[in-house]
């Protein structure tokens, strides 16, 4: 049987891949797609049997933008007859990123090919970033007379150095995975054959860990990055510390520490 194009999400042990399967579009994300990438990450939270996510894409690109094809007021240039319209379409995006950015499971991204629009953060919210060699990157939005969007304006400047982040968004000159390796946003730069693989690896070293404890460690940088302060940064980590210690996790590191033995960790 034929697969259906849109998103797959097969999980292997603790690891859940998810794999943006439209290679007839360069893997844009249609409304359907969004919906499903965004009741995914929601559900992800809670399950369990969940310890670590891997995002990539089909073939040589690893998405390249929405599909805005799906509304007719934005097809060959005509106007949407109300800011309503544009609304409906961009809100399963913003449901995407917002789910994506509080996930307290770690996320990896497997670069795979070509980046455009909110390929970018599909990409770059992952904790860490595995990118294959030579890859395409262009933010594109200005280029199409568009606005950044699905929250691109609120976690772009968080990850990309000002000026930087302003000629790509201005120009849309695209840019490679070399040149972002460069400025500190991709982890791993590998071969195309090997990022599937070094994704996965990194991701199995992370769900091996203590997942309670990695998800309040991503919760205090992310805090970190809405401009708090550092009195309230220490009120943060001592509370997380709290419930940190209410962990199984927690007493296994400590118990494996004094045996001087690898721990165990059960993600509890």
């Amino acid at each position: 049987m034929e697969q259906k194009e849109g998103v797959i999400i097969k999980q292997e042990g603790a690891v859940a891949l998810v794999t943006l399967y439209r290679p007839s579009r360069g893997n844009l994300v249609d409304h359907d797609a969004a919906e499903a990438l965004g009741n995914f990450f929601t559900a992800a939270q809670t399950d369990s049997s969940l310890r670590a996510v891997v995002i990539t894409g089909t073939g040589k690109q690893y998405c390249t933008g929405g599909d805005l094809s799906a509304k007719p007021d934005v097809v060959g240039g005509s106007q949407a007859t109300s800011p309503m319209d544009y609304r409906w379409l961009t809100l399963p995006f913003n449901r995407i990123f917002t789910s994506l950015w509080e996930l307290d499971k770690p996320v990896v991204s497997a670069v795979n090919g070509s980046v455009a629009g909110i390929g970018w953060m599909m990409a770059l919210l992952a904790d860490m970033v595995v990118a294959a060699e030579g890859t395409r990157w262009t933010h594109v939005f200005t280029k199409r007379g568009m606005i950044p969007h699905g929250g691109d304006t609120y976690f772009m400047p968080r990850l990309i150095p000002f000026h930087r982040l302003t000629e790509l968004a201005l120009l849309c000159e695209p840019v490679t995975t070399e040149t972002l390796h460069g400025w500190g946003l991709i982890n791993r730069l590998v071969p195309r054959e090997q990022v599937l693989p070094t994704a996965m690896e990194l991701a199995t070293r992370l769900a091996a860990g203590p997942t309670r404890t990695l998800g309040l460690t991503k919760r205090l940088y992310h805090r970190s990055l809405d401009g708090t302060n550092l009195a309230s940064m220490f009120n943060e980590e001592t509370a997380s510390q709290s419930l940190n210690a209410t962990t199984q996790d927690r007493v296994e590191g400590i118990k494996a520490f004094v045996e001087n033995r690898p721990p165990n960790f059960s993600g509890n």
